[in-house]
């Protein structure tokens, strides 16, 4: 014991010299870590919910405790598969249509020259994800019903007029391309940002050696920013069960239950509208362990394959 004194005063001198001269920066970091411990941690207290028969009147101590019940009841429900099915499918559509459009934007973007255009493109792309999500939905929801502006553009073709937004087969057609609409422009600032670190240099090598715009595009300006591009993919798979449940919310109805109710949005109706505390605990629980385990298996296959990962 004696030996390791001598080893924690120099600890305890190197902490206080580090607090003495990052004294603010650590002030600075105290709201962060707790708003984390507040918003983030606390609540995760909450999650016996889902072991529970709970009741807010009755609170954590009275409420009856049953067990795997809830999670049983869900994957016995008529719901389950539907809502799983409906989430995995609008994930799969989002990871393969909107993912790779912000860096197809992205890419697009940094082969004009004209610096005024540029800035015109992006201004433009950028400005939908500033409005707010009602006023988007609510935008949706005025051009696709049976008066409005993309409904008489498919009736000038030949369409049928009907409401859009409330045709099941229709609905994730609307749903994936106002999302592309939206996150796009925003979405394609950390590729641009990755873009312009590539260096000069390596397409004057490129030049050298006879390659055109497409082999620059293909041989260096896709590696460089495919550890980017593979970070934020991994992201994007940790998330395949979190659909935007808000979006959704206020974009479905009845008549498009069959195709729109995702996991988030199930929760929502039987959590807040049904007051069904528990059952809707043990579903939100199911969600979020899924997305950790795909998140840690698609980090661990990324670091396997391509050496980048979030850790």
């Amino acid at each position: 014991m004696k030996k390791n004194i001598p080893n924690a005063e120099r600890l305890g001198a190197r902490i206080r010299r580090d607090w003495i001269r990052n004294c603010s920066l650590y002030i600075m970091v105290i709201p962060v870590l707790l708003f984390y411990i507040l918003f983030h941690y606390k609540p995760m207290y909450g999650t016996i919910m889902a072991f529970m028969d709970y009741s807010p009147r009755l609170g954590f101590a009275g409420s009856e405790w049953v067990g795997f019940d809830n999670f049983i009841r869900f994957f016995r429900s008529p719901y389950c598969w539907q809502v799983i099915r409906n989430t995995l499918i609008l994930s799969v559509y989002g990871i393969v249509i909107c993912f790779p459009a912000p860096i197809i934007l992205a890419l697009l973007i940094n082969e004009v020259k004209s610096q005024g255009y540029k800035k015109v493109v992006q201004t433009v792309t950028y400005l939908p994800h500033f409005i707010s999500l009602v006023v988007v939905t609510g935008i949706i929801k005025d051009f696709t019903m049976s008066t409005g502006l993309i409904t008489d553009i498919v009736v000038f073709f030949g369409g049928e007029r009907q409401s859009l937004i409330q045709n099941p087969n229709l609905y994730r057609t609307i749903y994936i391309v106002s999302d592309i609409w939206q996150g796009i422009g925003w979405g394609s600032i950390i590729y641009l940002s990755a873009l312009a670190g590539v260096s000069e240099d390596l397409y004057e090598a490129a030049a050298i050696d006879g390659a055109g715009r497409w082999k620059k595009l293909v041989n260096v300006t896709i590696p460089a920013i495919m550890p980017t591009i593979v970070t934020m993919l991994i992201m994007r798979l940790g998330q395949v069960l979190g659909s935007n449940y808000e979006k959704t919310i206020l974009l479905y109805n009845e008549a498009t239950y069959e195709t729109a109710d995702v996991i988030s949005s199930y929760v929502y109706r039987v959590g807040l509208l049904d007051r069904d505390w528990g059952y809707s605990a043990a579903i939100g629980l199911f969600n979020s362990l899924i997305n950790v385990i795909l998140l840690l298996i698609t980090n661990k296959i990324s670091k396997k394959l391509t050496e980048t990962s979030l850790w």
